[in-house]
C-alpha cells in the first residue's frame, strides 16, 4: 500500500466531507432553531444541481450556471418555506415527518415533468486534468476545486455566524428560541434567511457533485441520510459540530471503502472481500454514530442551551 494511495484517498474523504458539510450546515441550523424535521432538505440539493446543468447549458459557462443556481434555489427554497413549511412549525415531529416526505414525491414528480428523469452537467475541460501536488502525487483538479470552495464556504459560514448580527440572532434561536422570541426576535423572517442559506448552501453541493454523479430524480434522498448522522454526531445546531461530523463522516466513509476490501483480501477470496469492504464501510459510519452517542448523548459540540 503506496503514500501515493493513501495521500489520495484521505483528499477524496475531504472533498466528500466538505461537501457533506454544505448539506448538513443548512440542516442543522433549520432542525436547531425551529426544531423542524425537513425531510426535503435533500430535494433542495437535487434541484440545485438541476438548475444548475440547465443554467450551465444556457450560458455556455459553468460559472456562470452555478452562480446563478445558488440564488435561483436560494429563492425557490425561501418560496416553499413561506408558502408551504411555515405551517409545519408547531405541529409535531410526526406531522412534519408525513409532511416533508409528501414534499420529496411532489418535488421529485415536479422535476421529472420539466427536466426528465436525468440532466447532463459536463466537467469544465479546463479542470479536467490532473495536478502534481507533490512529485508522484496527481490529483483531479476538479477535485481540488471542490475542497477550495468548500474550505471557503466553512470559513464565511464561521465569520457570518460568530462576527456579524445576523450570526448571533442564528444563535440565539438555536440555543434559546424562547428567549430569542422574547427579546424581539423575529423568528419568522430569521428562518426564512435561514432556510434560504441552507437551500443556497444545497445547490452548491449539488452543482459541484453533479459532474461527478448522475444528476438524477431521487438523488438527494440517500445523501440526506449521511447529512442526519453528521448533524447527529456534531450536535444539533453547531456549524462547528457539523464541520467536524461532515469530515469524520467523509474521511470514515472514503478510507473504508478504499482499504478494507484490501485489508479482507488477505484473508478472504477476493470476490468476498471486494463485496464485503463497502459493505462494512458503510455500517462503520452508524457504528460512530453509535459510539459517539453513547458517550456525547447530545453530540461533540451542541449548541448551548
Amino acid at each position: 500500500m503506496s503514500w501515493v494511495l493513501i495521500a489520495e484517498q484521505s483528499l477524496n474523504g475531504l472533498q466528500f466531507g466538505l461537501m457533506l458539510f454544505l448539506l448538513a450546515a443548512g440542516l442543522t441550523l433549520v432542525f436547531g432553531i425551529m426544531d423542524m424535521i425537513n425531510l426535503a432538505h435533500g430535494s433542495l440539493y437535487m434541484l440545485g444541481a438541476f438548475i444548475a446543468a440547465s443554467l450551465v447549458q444556457l450560458t455556455g459557462s459553468f460559472l456562470a450556471g452555478v452562480l446563478l443556481a445558488v440564488p435561483a434555489t436560494a429563492l425557490l427554497g425561501m418560496a416553499l418555506e413561506v408558502a408551504l413549511l411555515r405551517t409545519l412549525y408547531q405541529r409535531d415531529h410526526l406531522s412534519q415527518v408525513l409532511a416533508t416526505f409528501a414534499l420529496i414525491l411532489i418535488l421529485n414528480e415536479a422535476v421529472r415533468l420539466i427536466w426528465g428523469s436525468d440532466a447532463p452537467l459536463p466537467m469544465p475541460a479546463s479542470l479536467s486534468g490532473p495536478v502534481e501536488l507533490l512529485p508522484g502525487l496527481f490529483y483531479p483538479a476538479y477535485r481540488l476545486l471542490i475542497i477550495a470552495v468548500g474550505l471557503a464556504v466553512a470559513g464565511f459560514l464561521y465569520l457570518l455566524i460568530s462576527k456579524t448580527k445576523t450570526g448571533m440572532l442564528v444563535r440565539a434561536g438555536a440555543s434559546n428560541r424562547e428567549m430569542a422570541l422574547a427579546m424581539g426576535v423575529n423568528i419568522r423572517r430569521l428562518f426564512t434567511i435561514v432556510f434560504g442559506m441552507g437551500a443556497a448552501l444545497c445547490a452548491v453541493a449539488g452543482a459541484l457533485l453533479a459532474p461527478l454523479l448522475a444528476v438524477q430524480v431521487g438523488m438527494g434522498e440517500n445523501i440526506l441520510i449521511l447529512a442526519f448522522v453528521v448533524i447527529v454526531i456534531g450536535g444539533i445546531g453547531s456549524i462547528r459540530g457539523a464541520l467536524l461530523g461532515a469530515l469524520v463522516v467523509g474521511i470514515v466513509d472514503t478510507i473504508g471503502r478504499a482499504f478494507l476490501p484490501i485489508a479482507f483480501g488477505a484473508f478472504l477470496p477476493p470476490h468476498v472481500a471486494s463485496a464485503a469492504g463497502p459493505a462494512i464501510a458503510s455500517v462503520a459510519i452508524y457504528l460512530l454514530m453509535a459510539v459517539v452517542l453513547f458517550f456525547r448523548p447530545r453530540g461533540l459540540f451542541p449548541a448551548h442551551g
